[in-house]
């Protein structure tokens, strides 16, 4: 589970909201219930000892002491309750007191005596043995003779505490189900919710320069998603567009300056040859001649790429062998390597066929080997192979030489880029062969990679998909040549 992501955040933040919500329901629960309880036990209380006051105290004076226990054990039966009456003169004379209650929580006499002369009624809570509490509702009543008795009654204050501990072990318990229910909830709603998002992130880091024509899946909900989806979409037809306006201008401003490089070599020629000139002019001329078919070059390479990038180029695509092609051509270019005295080995396995333009493919080796041999030193060692397994096909171009470093890595198949020591003009070209062969690996689905450490050599890898038309035997050897190592 991605921590950062937004689906989590979203859920963290649900949940997060949710417990301190239900943490403040759960608080407000909990104290009004208590004032409810306490309120009502006081209220009940206060009822019974206005009940005793009333009804009982006015035959008091008649029948005694005896009588007035009789009725309150009859009609109230305190002991079997667990409830506490009593009943006091004002100078301190108890005329009645329950008897301890028969789960013996509390002991009656050792409740304090209500003070002498008091005039008013009183609501107290008293602290007995063992942590336990009383709540003793007193009711002070006046006698027709002018003398004062006071009522009380009392119960247990454990009851309301067992009501309000059940409910903190309720709320304990089912808080945080609920808030695990509803992370869990809105995890997997957010998910889905953002599934949508998630196919347009897959879907975008798969469009690149090449492929602007895609589009991204629009999300038709009528909400941000949806506005989103067209939002990019229509971004991308705008690259697309500008794209496309790019490769116009090149391949046309490339197309329109082949005319005039051609007619100005062939003019620089006919000055040379038909006229009598110093040897300081020749040089001149000859100098300009050389930048005029450089320039000539370059205007034809950024033509080819500009096609391929457009889709304009016809490849002819059939089925090769690779291995056959990467052996011709790497023995074709023997000569310059040799010229360098740089080694050269080829270990080409057979029957390696894929869908492709022959002639550009070869280019692709033609460009890769020329760029090894350029920057590999004498006495440097260029080796190419061709390998496959049952989906690809693999063709591998790898030098000793002076490497590329890490940070001109994710540059060199960028047109015109040149490291500073490793890709100078003094060694020849203008920094669009890699761009070639990075174009023409496009166009045929291949992907290009290039591994390097400055000093030890670089491994230029492309791997392609093998033919699914050409049903040759591919168990014959591989093909494996080397020259001999240069002496000089």
């Amino acid at each position: 589970m991605n921590v950062h992501s937004l689906r989590f955040r979203l859920t963290a933040w649900y949940a997060g909201f949710l417990a301190g919500a239900l943490l403040l329901f759960g608080v407000s629960v909990y104290l009004g219930l208590q004032r409810y309880l306490d309120w009502n036990a006081k209220r009940a209380l206060a009822e019974q000892s206005r009940t005793i006051g009333t009804e009982l105290l006015a035959e008091f004076s008649a029948k005694g002491p005896e009588w007035l226990a009789r009725e309150i054990n009859e009609a109230y039966a305190p002991d079997a309750n667990g409830h506490f009456i009593r009943v006091t003169q004002e100078n301190g004379t108890i005329l009645y007191v329950s008897s301890m209650p028969k789960d013996a929580s509390f002991d009656p006499s050792q409740i304090p005596l209500p003070r002498v002369g008091m005039e008013k009624d009183y609501s107290r809570k008293i602290e007995l043995a063992a942590g336990q509490s009383l709540l003793v509702e007193g009711l002070v009543l006046t006698r027709s003779d002018g003398s004062r008795i006071v009522v009380e009654s009392g119960l247990p204050y454990l009851e309301i505490e067992s009501v309000l501990h059940g409910l903190l072990i309720t709320l304990a318990i089912y808080m945080p189900f609920i808030v695990f229910l509803a992370g869990v909830g809105g995890y997997w709603l957010m998910r889905r919710s953002l599934g949508p998002v998630d196919e347009i992130t897959s879907r975008a880091e798969g469009i690149t320069s090449t492929n602007l024509s895609e589009r991204l899946p629009v999300i038709k909900t009528g909400d941000e998603l949806e506005r989103l989806s067209r939002s990019l979409n229509g971004m991308i037809a705008r690259l697309e567009d500008a794209f496309q306006h790019i490769n116009r201008f090149s391949a046309d401003a490339s197309h329109e300056l082949r005319t005039p490089l051609t007619i100005l070599h062939l003019e620089l020629e006919g000055i040379i040859q038909n006229h009598q000139l110093s040897p300081v002019v020749v040089d001149q001329i000859g100098s300009a001649l050389e930048e005029t078919q450089r320039l000539s070059s370059i205007v034809e390479s950024l033509l080819v790429i500009s096609r391929l990038d457009a889709g304009d180029m016809q490849i002819e695509r059939v089925a090769l062998d690779l291995g056959e092609l990467a052996s011709s051509t790497a023995e074709q270019m023997k000569l310059l390597a040799e010229e360098k005295f740089v080694e050269m080995r080829c270990e080409a396995a057979v029957a390696v066929y894929v869908d492709g333009d022959r002639s550009r493919l070869k280019q692709v080796i033609v460009n890769l080997l020329d760029n090894a041999i350029k920057y590999t030193p004498a006495g440097g060692k260029v080796e190419i192979k061709v390998s496959a397994d049952s989906e690809s096909a693999c063709l591998e171009v790898i030098d000793n030489g002076v490497g590329i470093p890490a940070e001109v890595l994710p540059h060199v198949f960028e047109r015109f880029y040149r490291a500073d020591r490793a890709r100078s003009r003094e060694s020849g070209g203008v920094g669009l062969g890699l761009a070639i062969v990075k174009a023409i690996c496009t166009a045929h689905g291949a992907e290009i990679q290039i591994a390097s450490t400055e000093g030890q050599g670089s491994r230029f890898t492309v791997e392609m998909s093998r033919s699914v038309t050409a049903d040759r035997d591919a168990n014959q050897p591989a093909t494996q040549w080397s020259m001999p190592e240069p002496h000089w």
